[in-house]
């Protein structure tokens, strides 16, 4: 008789021992699951915000104020009659 009452104990302590082991390992799964989904959110914040500016850089690049702005700024073009004026900076 307390042989068997052992035994279960025995048999009980094991499977406590082991749900809880089993739960540690499947919280600390879920953290870690939890930690790269908010680090992809984080990623597609960005991505979405530079995909925003992209999208409104296209737009302006279809008016002609923003190509003669790059034209200027970039090939050093200037308007008829207007004086270029370089400054040396030290």
């Amino acid at each position: 008789m307390k042989n068997k009452k052992k035994s279960t104990k025995f048999i009980f302590g094991a499977i406590i021992i082991y749900l809880g082991y089993t739960f540690i390992n499947q919280q600390i799964a879920i953290n870690n699951k939890k930690a790269i989904l908010s680090q992809c959110e984080n990623q597609l914040k960005e991505v979405s915000e530079e995909n925003k500016d992209l999208l409104d850089e296209v737009k302006m690049s279809n008016t002609y104020k923003y190509v003669e702005k790059l034209a200027r700024e970039r090939l050093g073009f200037i308007k008829q009659g207007e004086t270029v004026v370089i400054s040396e900076e030290k």
